[in-house]
């Protein structure tokens, strides 16, 4: 029943690509959620098959894609441990982000259309991570761009969404061509796109540190930074907002940015050879992390504030994949998803309330207005923020800041940015918090509460971002078990060179105090003294790099100036392209001829025959003189 997770979705997307527009919305919806639901259900029997199995992986050949001269590609799909961990999450996550879209949604004109392309983006995905070649996986990888493309410019009426989309479009297709460029190298080199030869052949073909491992790592990580929206490719993320927010849930929870993750644990035996590409992987994730942590602190758009959250909690999962915690860095994606997607659905149901209101700074109060809508997005802050002992995101980051510092690949300055992250991730969410559900209410919008489809997924999700931790829970100080070991036939253990439980301890009583420090200036820059806060942000150093943090760090100012303005003059200069001047004089040629041909058609019948008597004399004359001369 494998290939029925992928083809379910999409199947039910072209049900609705053909006749969406015939059927009524609760029919588009048991299609959509129905086939969400089923291959969620597979996943769950196939999942315990497979762990009472005992196998390493299930392959499943299902045809011959391409097959020309010695290379050979089929739609090939492959559970292992890793795998399976990405098809619970989209598969789970992804129905109820479905559920939650069905009211959330509801008064669309476009809902089948939505729906269309919400299965579309979550078959491509499950291609992406269940592929057992590398061509099938840039097919998936190809398709969540694609679908991203259409989802973020959902309401493509407003022209700043159809700019979001052709940035979110355009921006990943950098990283895409590194990557595109990667596959050819190594089947250049293996003469395979077969993961599993690959992977396998790759420690026979190449020493440690080989140049062109090396450059293929490093093309790999172009093309996971643009899909996971990392340094320097992240300024896509922030403006996919526009999209609906069920998009923005799938695109940070379930799908898209995740890829990134997976490509290089999947790829990891190719970085474990290009040491300095996997440190680059580290350093990617760290300074990441802590830029958009910053820039999440200053946001006034509540979904703003995810997105750039979302960028820091990838840069966490690349660090833990830099340092080779493995793992690590998969228990962190599995968490995360549970508490990004109850955050962005919550923000939702808090969008919707306030009559589409976005800006939290028109909000307030909220709390005693949506008291279901506050407990579970206060559950998911908390989550995220790591609180400790009680959230998923403790046990997860948790083990990501330590082993930063105690892995063979780790050092003291990763670790000092995981807590200087941890901080931040406190700050900017008890802050967002505070402003949405504390005070006074500041807009003048009369909330009213969701309905049982946007919540219950709600519900559940927050449960999950409870106790989906407790799978990892030590049962001696830095030895993990249940989740790490069952990814241990996949990826390997992380190497450690500090164990010590004192340490251990430490790092997590430094965390859990900066956590909490955190949560209380955010208490007090908001609740207890706002006029003292206020007056220091008009500091004119404050303003300035408040306006720095708002913008991003003014990296789309520099990519702007850099590449956009450039290529524009460089095009308005050249309108009349040198390329297309050959072709229009050529267009031109035969014109004339045509016109001179056309001379010819008078219709009078003598100047025909005379030309006909021309033409026989010319040819009788070069006859005669090819025979007598």
């Amino acid at each position: 029943m494998l290939w029925l997770i992928p083809a379910l979705p999409f199947f039910s997307a072209l049900i609705l690509i053909v006749g969406g527009r015939s059927l009524s919305k609760a029919a588009v919806s048991v299609i959509a959620c129905g086939s969400m639901g089923l291959a969620a259900a597979i996943t769950l029997v196939l999942g315990w098959q497979f762990l009472q199995g005992g196998e390493n992986a299930v392959a499943q050949h299902l045809w011959s894609w391409i097959q020309s001269g010695g290379f050979n590609a089929g739609i090939d799909l492959r559970l292992d441990a890793l795998s399976l961990a990405f098809v619970f999450v989209i598969t789970f996550v992804g129905f109820l982000i479905h559920v939650y879209s069905t009211g959330y949604m509801a008064e669309d004109a476009d809902f089948s259309r939505f729906f269309a392309c919400m299965n579309l983006f979550v078959g491509a995905m499950l291609m992406l991570v269940l592929a057992d070649n590398l061509l099938l996986l840039y097919f998936g990888w190809e398709g969540v761009g694609l679908c991203s493309y259409l989802l973020i410019g959902f309401w493509y009426k407003d022209p700043a969404n159809g700019y979001a989309a052709r940035k979110a479009f355009i921006v990943t297709r950098v990283g895409d061509t590194a990557m595109a460029i990667a596959l050819f190298m190594l089947f250049q080199h293996t003469g395979s796109l077969q993961i599993q030869t690959i992977l396998s052949g790759a420690p026979e073909l190449w020493s440690t540190g080989n140049e062109t491992v090396v450059l293929i790592a490093f093309l790999l990580l172009g093309g996971a930074v643009g899909k996971s929206a990392q340094l320097p490719l992240q300024t896509w993320l922030p403006d996919a907002m526009a999209g609906p927010t069920p998009v923005s849930a799938l695109i940070h929870a379930a799908t898209m940015v995740t890829a990134g993750v997976y490509l290089i644990a999947r790829t990891h035996v190719l970085f474990a050879l290009a040491p300095t590409a996997q440190t680059a992987v580290a350093i990617v994730g760290a300074i990441t992390l802590l830029l958009a942590g910053c820039s999440a602190l200053v946001q006034t758009d509540i979904k703003r504030v995810l997105a750039y959250s979302t960028i820091s909690q990838i840069g966490y999962m690349f660090l833990a994949l830099g340092v080779g915690a493995w793992s690590a860095a998969i228990f962190h994606f599995v968490t995360h998803a549970f508490f990004k997607a109850l955050l962005f659905m919550g923000a939702g149901a808090v969008i919707v309330a306030m009559h589409h209101e976005q800006d939290m700074f028109k909000m307030g109060g909220l709390r005693k207005q949506l008291p279901a809508v506050f407990w579970v997005f206060l559950i998911g802050s908390a989550s995220l923020s790591a609180i400790p002992f009680i959230t998923s995101g403790f046990y997860s980051k948790d083990q990501i800041v330590w082993l930063a510092w105690s892995s063979a690949q780790g050092h003291s300055a990763y670790w000092v940015i995981a807590i200087a992250g941890a901080f931040l991730t406190a700050m900017y969410t008890f802050r967002m918090v505070f402003l949405t559900f504390y005070g006074e209410p500041r807009g003048h919008h009369h909330p009213h509460t969701p309905g049982n489809s946007m919540m219950i997924p709600l519900y559940i999700l927050a449960a999950c971002s409870t106790l989906a931790g407790f799978v990892e829970l030590p049962h001696t100080m830095g030895h993990f078990t249940l989740f790490s070991d069952f990814l241990q036939p996949v990826l390997p253990a992380v190497h450690l060179v500090q164990e010590s439980a004192a340490l251990e301890w430490t790092s997590q009583l430094l965390a859990a105090g900066l956590t909490f420090l955190g949560i209380y200036i955010a208490w007090v820059w908001v609740i207890k003294k706002p006029d003292g806060m206020l007056r220091f942000s008009q500091m004119p150093f404050m303003q300035w790099l408040r306006a720095y943090w708002f913008t991003g760090w003014a990296f789309d100012a520099a990519y702007n100036e850099l590449f956009v303005h450039p290529f524009v003059r460089t095009a308005r200069m050249n309108r009349k392209d040198i390329v297309d001047r050959i072709y229009t004089t050529l267009a031109r040629i035969m014109q004339w001829c045509h016109d001179m041909l056309a001379r010819t058609q008078s219709g009078l019948l003598r100047w025909y025959i005379m030309g006909v008597v021309i033409g026989a004399v010319l040819i009788l004359s070069v006859l005669i003189w090819r025979v007598y001369v």
